[in-house]
């Protein structure tokens, strides 16, 4: 398993997608793949950026591993920011045109969709979220 640990802020979020990205190079990931676990991270990230850390500003650890068994990346992301269980929001009605719908959610749900599990902890002061998806 390989991880960073880089501060909560939004130009972060390129050194994340790049670590990541070095690694799925190791594996025979598909360019469709990749795209959808670039946006997972811009998403998941991003989130950590701007809700977190209200107050002050704090770090994030992203761990990133290779099932082998099911030729999946799985990929951790860690903060110790306020807690926050992105999967308890509702998903936002998308039959509904952009100018009627609440606000937010929208990335959480296209990150629900796109990967093959996602799934929510909050364990000794840490949020930790874990998405996973077949390379192939």
């Amino acid at each position: 398993m390989k991880e960073i640990t880089v501060e909560a802020k939004v130009e972060n979020i390129e050194v994340v997608t790049e670590f990541v990205n070095s690694e799925l190079e190791k594996t025979n990931c598909s360019q469709k793949v990749k795209r959808q676990i670039d946006i997972a991270i811009d998403e998941l990230f991003g989130n950590i950026v701007h809700y977190a850390y209200p107050v002050h500003r704090g770090e994030a650890t992203v761990k990133f591993e290779v099932e082998e068994e099911s030729v999946s990346a799985v990929i951790t992301f860690i903060d110790s920011g306020v807690p926050y269980n992105p999967l308890e929001k509702d998903d936002p009605d998308v039959t509904l045109g952009a100018d009627e719908r609440e606000v937010g959610g929208l990335g959480i749900y296209i990150v629900k969709k796109s990967m093959d599990d996602i799934k929510y902890e909050y364990t000794d002061g840490n949020n930790i979220l874990t998405i996973k998806r077949k390379l192939l």
